[in-house]
């Protein structure tokens, strides 16, 4: 049928490129036209003043900082998850259940839990003067401990990101054939060997997915960031939303909007070069 009627998969797809065109090409052209347009002229005006802002090194540090430090954390808590509730029998799917609350939280609802408990009259601060750890209320989420306020902030990302990481390696994990591990017992092969040179090569495509995923929402974040730290710990997604909303300043915001783009598309190359997948592997 499709053969005397060559344009019906064209038609059947229209609605979904007609989708895609609407909501995301569409805007995307015009949040670069505005990134780099002056007065209706090209410019390099907005990418200037961007550069030039106060905020935009701490803002460009900050964000690679937490990156760097959140994720390699969570793909590790995610294979450890992972392993661990593939040796489950009974109760898998409770454990499963439990493990995933998280995404069942917003960010900005995450970052308010957090806040409840970090905040000088918050719990950690109840619980430690009422132990006698401390004598007095310590300040976690201010300026003047931008150590404690960064560490708070990893750990509310940590928490709140992991759950998906270890939804896509368990999804993984599932497609690695057992007749593969019980060789390998058979061989003699330990645990840890087994793991190197049979798991953790079959779930590269779990992996990579996992890792574009979560580095590219870490380049992203941005409600934990302010419920915690506010502008005391300035991000690109936040530096973006200021000159939005405080300064009115469309034009430098989707410069932050494009420069975010960019290095997310960067991230995922280098990513899809260090990590390749063989088409065979592919599910």
């Amino acid at each position: 049928m499709t053969n005397s009627r060559p344009w019906i998969p064209y038609l059947l797809i229209l609605p979904s490129v007609a989708f895609l065109a609407l909501l995301f090409v569409v805007p995307l052209v015009q949040t670069i036209w505005l990134a780099v347009s002056d007065n209706g002229a090209p410019s390099l005006a907005n990418a200037e003043r961007m550069v030039t802002d106060i905020n935009f090194t701490r803002s460009v540090k900050n964000t690679f900082l937490l990156t760097i430090a959140v994720v390699p954390v969570q793909i590790a808590l995610a294979l450890a998850m992972g392993t661990m509730v593939a040796k489950v029998g009974r109760g898998r799917e409770t454990i499963l259940w439990i493990w995933t609350i998280p995404l069942g939280i917003s960010d900005l609802a995450a970052g308010l839990v957090w806040l409840s408990i970090l905040q000088n009259t918050g719990y950690l601060n109840s619980l430690l003067f009422g132990l006698g750890v401390i004598s007095r209320q310590a300040s976690w989420l201010s300026y003047q401990t931008p150590v404690a306020l960064f560490i708070a902030i990893a750990i509310a990302e940590i928490w709140r990101g992991t759950a998906i990481v270890m939804v896509i390696i368990v999804a993984g994990l599932n497609q690695v054939p057992k007749e593969f591990k019980e060789a390998a017992e058979i061989f003699g092969a330990g645990p840890w060997t087994r793991f190197w040179r049979i798991t953790l090569p079959l779930i590269r495509p779990a992996l990579q997915s996992a890792l574009i995923l979560r580095t590219v929402l870490a380049f992203e974040v941005f409600a934990v960031v302010y419920a915690l730290g506010g502008r005391n710990f300035p991000v690109l997604v936040g530096e973006a939303y200021n000159w939005q909303n405080q300064n009115q300043n469309y034009s430098v915001a989707a410069a932050y909007a494009v420069l975010i783009m960019i290095i997310s598309l960067a991230a995922t190359l280098i990513y899809l070069k260090a990590l390749k997948v063989d088409p065979e592997r592919l599910p």
